[in-house]
């Protein structure tokens, strides 16, 4: 199931939203003409794991390196932020993207512009500590929004669980557009994080995906939208145009 667009309107337009669209994409545009991957294998506690390593570009200095992390934390601690505009291709920048298009709008409508901000960056560094602390030796970089935009979808489950969702879903050799709330599209997501960690094996990256750094950013975001009095879901009810 892939989400395209939610019908929730906002009261202000999600200018914060908009500009870690833009930043993330101007980084990966640059980074993407200043280096490039090449293939590798990365030896793991759970055998040899085909992988890519960046040559050059912004990705090969500011990547977020669990091992590094975990040996000089207070070296290695601005990875936690810089990774976070770092993407490994097309598809990793323009999915994380398009999730905190259509779910970062409301988020932050209801949180404020600041509030958003702290918000955001709050879950991405859980989830690059919750990667961390799963994988402490891992030399794989990790970088990518996902941990931020995991929060926002926690956040927007509980703000927003029965919106509308607008998807795309594949049946058999055809797609067909529904509609269906968000808690379905969001819950369905966040099932396939849980059950891809593999939570009685190791915390390695598993395919190239962090799925630990996801977890731990949903669960961040929902803790905090709980904390902030804002997960009652009252703006959450579905709103067609």
């Amino acid at each position: 199931m892939i989400p395209l667009k939610d019908y929730n309107p906002t009261r202000c337009f999600p200018v914060v939203s908009v500009v870690f669209i833009a930043l993330n994409i101007l980084v990966f545009l640059v980074d993407r003409f200043t280096g490039h991957y090449e293939p590798m294998i990365v030896e793991t506690a759970r055998g040899l794991v085909r992988t890519h390593q960046f040559v050059g570009g912004l990705s090969a200095g500011y990547a977020l390196v669990p091992a590094t992390f975990a040996s000089v934390p207070f070296l290695a601690w601005p990875t936690v932020f810089t990774s976070m505009f770092l993407h490994g291709n097309w598809l990793h920048i323009g999915s994380n993207m398009l999730y905190l298009w259509i779910f970062g709008n409301n988020v932050e409508d209801v949180l404020g512009r600041f509030r958003f901000v702290l918000f955001y960056f709050a879950c991405g560094a859980v989830a690059a500590l919750a990667q961390v602390v799963s994988a402490p030796g891992s030399n794989i970089p990790m970088v990518g929004a996902s941990g931020a935009v995991a929060g926002v979808m926690g956040a927007y489950l509980l703000l927003f669980p029965k919106a509308r969702i607008l998807t795309l879903v594949p049946i058999i050799f055809f797609f067909t557009f529904i509609e269906v709330p968000a808690f379905i599209i969001i819950g369905y997501w966040a099932l396939i994080q849980f059950l891809n960690a593999n939570w009685l094996g190791g915390g390695e990256l598993r395919g190239g995906v962090a799925y630990f750094a996801h977890i731990g950013g949903f669960v961040a975001g929902v803790v905090l939208i709980l904390l902030s009095g804002k997960g009652r879901g009252e703006g959450g009810f579905s709103r067609l145009p």
